[in-house]
């Protein structure tokens, strides 16, 4: 397929490197939750809530996007991409927010490169971000797509506190190039659970691409897009600040379309017809 996606080109921090960070105290386990699969017993905390955010690596060999500087559209380089290491990307943009903490970096794996936990600072919820290798896009989208409909859910453990991720957050994210331009996905993503999940899907054409997928999976989309975008972290940043403040999904459109109006410079008209709300 023709490259559509076209993205802004910002310089990157020159402060890249995070090292991990010791893990903060939590002694209150609160309620449990219990949750049954047909493979999966998950135990976890409702009273601490979490956002889990997927994010794709921006990489110029494996998706089929406009060619980035080399050094930023590495998918095999966290510490340098555009949507990770750089000044607006994930890792650095909420590293440098007065909003969230960090207090876990990891590597998981081989296409799990880098996941990041940040508490906030104002609320009990907790913010996990996973960095996969760009080459391995399709498989991010299909953790996504998993999540959103229930089908895969996960916990993690803070110290004493057992927290949802995956399946079991309340907020899921996907931040990158939208693969669904360039790969078809067969699966069924049908709600297993009967539980209505967030979800903010920041890159190009998202509604177009990821409504089919979504359509059965019992989502409420708080943020996605009409057409092409550059999927950084202040949009989703601000949207997460309303949505922590029990905003409408109209509200949480909004503070989006002005982060993304102001780094952007595009007007703020242009920014609510790019981002979309509901179905």
């Amino acid at each position: 397929m023709a490259k559509h996606f076209v993205i802004s080109i910002l310089l990157c921090s020159t402060l890249l490197n995070c090292s991990s960070q010791n893990i903060e105290s939590e002694n209150n386990l609160g309620e449990l939750a219990v949750e049954t699969e047909s493979d999966k017993f998950i135990q976890f905390d409702t009273t601490t809530k979490t956002i889990h955010v997927f994010v794709a690596l921006c990489d110029n060999k494996y998706q089929g996007i406009v060619p980035v500087p080399s050094k930023i559209g590495n998918g095999q380089d966290p510490n340098n991409n555009l949507y990770w290491g750089c000044a607006f990307g994930i890792r650095t943009y909420f590293k440098n927010s007065k909003e969230w903490k960090l207090i876990r970096s990891a590597k998981l794996d081989s296409i799990r490169l880098e996941r990041l936990v940040f508490k906030s600072t104002t609320k009990n919820y907790y913010l996990i971000a996973d960095a996969y290798d760009g080459e391995y896009i399709e498989h991010c989208t299909k953790d996504f797509l998993s999540s959103s409909s229930g089908q895969f859910k996960d916990t993690l453990q803070i110290n004493e506190t057992i927290i949802g991720s995956a399946g079991s957050s309340n907020l899921i994210a996907y931040i990158g190039h939208d693969g669904l331009m360039d790969f078809q996905i067969n699966d069924t993503y049908q709600n297993t659970d009967g539980k209505k999940r967030d979800v903010i899907i920041l890159a190009c054409y998202s509604k177009h691409f990821f409504s089919p997928h979504l359509k059965e999976a019992n989502v409420n989309p708080l943020v996605w897009t009409s057409g092409l975008m550059c999927p950084e972290a202040y949009t989703i940043h601000d949207a997460i600040s309303g949505y922590l403040k029990n905003e409408t999904n109209e509200q949480i459109r909004t503070r989006a379309a002005s982060a993304y109006s102001k780094y952007q410079k595009c007007s703020e008209k242009a920014s609510r017809n790019l981002l979309q709300t509901s179905w």
